[in-house]
């Protein structure tokens, strides 16, 4: 071979290196057998596992070569088998890409001890095996971005009906396999969470019980068939009619969920449930006696499932993205209903919209002006943010109490009310009506943040006007004002990095209100309110009912408003402490600032700054919508696992729209039915 001809291997061509290492494989003894297919692995991988045309090219090299060659077929074909017969599949079969039963915290710290100090793969299981030939965290990339067409055709190269491949051990440990997963979906089917959703469970049969006994006595049956031919032999079709009774009552809890609130707990479960359901049924796929082409699609689709969950077993960026999905799912649904509010349809809507808007734009300036005050006098730093988080916080809980409505609130809210229409819409029909939902959207945001900041701007001249007029002097002085300017300028501050940083918090709200109202209906809040007894005698039955009822409807964005105002007042006295240049900029009370400052200062401004602090509490407003939306609408459509891959062709329609109709994005049409046309014409 090459190392006797005293060619290395690398200096060979890429398929002369293929042959090379298939003649290994072929020669391979059972010891040798993981280091040779090791070996064909790193023949095939590319060098880059973005490269799929390269390991494309290289495995059709090796078809060709083991359709060619009957010897390098079989010998490969033994090779696989006798791996598949001597190691223990069970753990690969029923954990690998099933959600571990584990906290955060527990898998995060086995996660990072793991990559410092890599856990021993043990040769005896399949799963070790499966480790060691695809070792990079990158495998995945390219093993599932090669075609299963192509994974499938090297199975029906290899001819594995020829080694009676379907038969003997293999199957025991796939029957194995099947009674560890039917045990846990039994167990997980009597979880108190899902009972306490689905009280049914108790009170009828259960399918979660039943298909345990389906698939036992499916088992029994298959391994009694050798000794009483004579005896039918029990299908399996029974057994997967109730694994799909389990998927329904998994859907029922989960749209009960959707409108009573959900744990994180409940949430795990329903994924577990779920990903071993699918797996159990995929392993029973491979039991059907079907034509060998048929079974190895199965065979391939399990193989690249297998291949990405070990890859990403340790990555603690899925780690994280797993349990973000989780949290998201658990609370983005209330605030789904709630963003529907926040989009307006029709024209008594809109100017609803621009009232609610006007009026919150009259409280922002006296905040502002509190806050000014309060920065006036020299405060320690965590005094200072305790007094500007009540000045926000407390300003915002009140600007929600009286149903007005801040602009930049609704990106985190609507973001998650796009991505359910989108998730109820089927696949190839999603731009349907969402170009139009679009648009509303767009013009509700357009009309609160001009009745927000027209009044957060004419408000505060006023009031600086009338105290220069009849107190004598401006709310602050000349210094102050220039600085409280400065601060707006994008081009001598961090103007808009700030105002990023207030889009973060403003999302950050968002989940919070979600996860207030996920709690209050979960926890069943306002029952448990009704029921204290010391409440009803204070308030009377029916006034502790409408209390518990607020509470229920208004929990959430009560909670939102209260932190978010929190995390804005803290935010400056966290930057000094941490010596970091952190602050918030939010464009209702820049527009405020600059009404105070402007009158402060006479006027007395080139009309260059004007200019510069108008584009910069714009961009203000812009980064602070954009970060919110943005970082919502991607949360929003990992909790409704929607996949869009049509953005395109959305910006596309939207674009004709706004050449055909640019007044509807910022003014409510007459006729809605005329604008939806305008969006399905091509």
């Amino acid at each position: 071979m090459a190392r006797r001809s005293g060619v290395r291997a690398k200096d060979l061509s890429p398929d002369r290196r293929l042959r090379v290492a298939l003649e290994r494989v072929q020669v391979a003894t059972a010891e040798e057998r993981i280091d040779a297919l090791a070996r064909l692995v790193r023949c095939i991988r590319p060098a880059k596992p973005d490269r799929l045309p390269e390991a494309e090219e290289r495995l059709e090299a090796l078809i060709k070569l083991l359709r060619e060659n009957t010897p390098l077929r079989d010998g490969m074909r033994d090779c696989l088998l006798g791996l598949l017969s001597d190691k223990q599949p069970l753990r690969l079969f029923t954990d690998s890409g099933v959600l571990a039963h584990e906290g955060f915290f527990g898998g995060l710290q086995r996660r990072v001890a793991q990559k410092i100090l890599p856990e021993e793969h043990h040769t005896e299981s399949l799963r070790g095996v499966l480790n060691l030939l695809f070792p990079l965290a990158s495998d995945y990339r390219w093993v599932c971005g090669l075609s299963e067409d192509l994974w499938i055709r090297l199975l029906d190269a290899l001819d594995l009906p020829a080694a009676r491949f379907d038969g003997g051990p293999m199957q025991h440990k796939i029957v194995e396999a099947l009674q560890v997963l039917s045990y846990r979906i039994a167990a997980m089917g009597l979880e108190t969470e899902l009972v306490r959703n689905h009280p049914d469970i108790e009170r009828y049969e259960s399918p979660f019980l039943r298909q345990n006994v389906e698939l036992r006595d499916f088992i029994e049956s298959r391994q009694a068939a050798p000794d009483a031919p004579e005896q039918p032999v029990l299908d399996d079709k029974h057994l997967l009619v109730l694994l799909d009774q389990c998927s329904e009552i998994l859907a029922r809890v989960r749209k009960q969920a959707s409108r009573g609130g959900a744990s994180v707990t409940l949430t795990h479960l329903l994924v577990r449930l779920r990903q071993s359901s699918r797996r159990l049924k995929t392993l029973l796929r491979l039991l059907e006696d079907r034509p060998a082409h048929e079974l190895n699609v199965d065979r391939v689709r399990l193989f690249q499932e297998l291949v990405s969950a070990e890859n990403q077993r340790l990555s603690l960026s899925r780690f994280w993205s797993q349990n973000l999905e989780l949290l998201s799912a658990s609370i983005v649904g209330n605030a789904s209903r709630t963003g529907e509010h926040y989009i307006t349809a029709t024209r008594s809507e809109y100017f609803g919209m621009l009232r609610s808007a006007l009026g919150a734009g009259f409280i922002v300036a006296f905040m502002a002006l509190l806050k000014i005050n309060l920065g006036g006098e020299a405060h320690a730093p965590l005094v200072e943010a305790v007094l500007y988080s009540l000045n926000y916080g407390l300003g915002f809980v009140l600007i929600y109490l009286l149903h007005f409505t801040i602009a930049t609130k609704q990106p985190a809210m609507t973001a998650s009310h796009i991505a359910a229409s989108l998730q109820k819409r089927e696949q190839g029909h999603r731009l349907d009506g969402l170009v139009e939902l679009l648009v509303r959207v767009a013009r509700s945001q357009f009309i609160a943040i001009v009745g927000n900041v027209v009044m957060a701007f004419a408000i505060p001249v006023l009031i600086a006007m009338l105290m220069v007029r009849y107190g004598g002097a401006a709310p602050l002085d000349a210094a102050h004002a220039q600085a409280l300017l400065d601060d707006q300028n994008p081009l001598i501050s961090l103007a808009w990095f700030h105002a990023a940083i207030a889009g973060v918090f403003l999302f950050l709200s968002g989940l919070i209100s979600g996860y207030f109202d996920n709690k209050a209906a979960y926890d069943r809040i306002p029952q448990r309110l009704r029921q204290l007894y010391g409440l009803r005698r204070l308030l009377g039955e029916r006034g502790a009912n409408r209390l518990a009822d607020y509470v229920g409807n208004n929990l959430g964005g009560l909670a939102g408003n209260f932190f978010f105002g929190c995390m804005l007042g803290s935010m400056g006295a966290i930057g000094l402490i941490l010596g970091l240049p952190l602050d918030i900029r939010h464009i209702t009370f820049s527009t405020a600032y600059l009404g105070y400052g402007f009158v402060a200062l006479d006027w007395a401004l080139q009309p260059r700054t004007y200019a510069i602090l108008a584009i910069g509490v714009a961009g203000i407003g812009v980064i602070n919508l954009a970060v919110s939306f943005g970082l919502a609408l991607a949360v929003a459509m990992r909790a409704q696992q929607v996949r869009f891959g049509e953005g395109g062709e959305l910006l596309k329609r939207l674009l004709h729209w706004f050449l055909r109709r640019p007044q509807d994005f910022f003014w409510p049409p007459a006729d809605r039915e005329e604008t939806k046309a305008v969006a399905t014409e091509p």
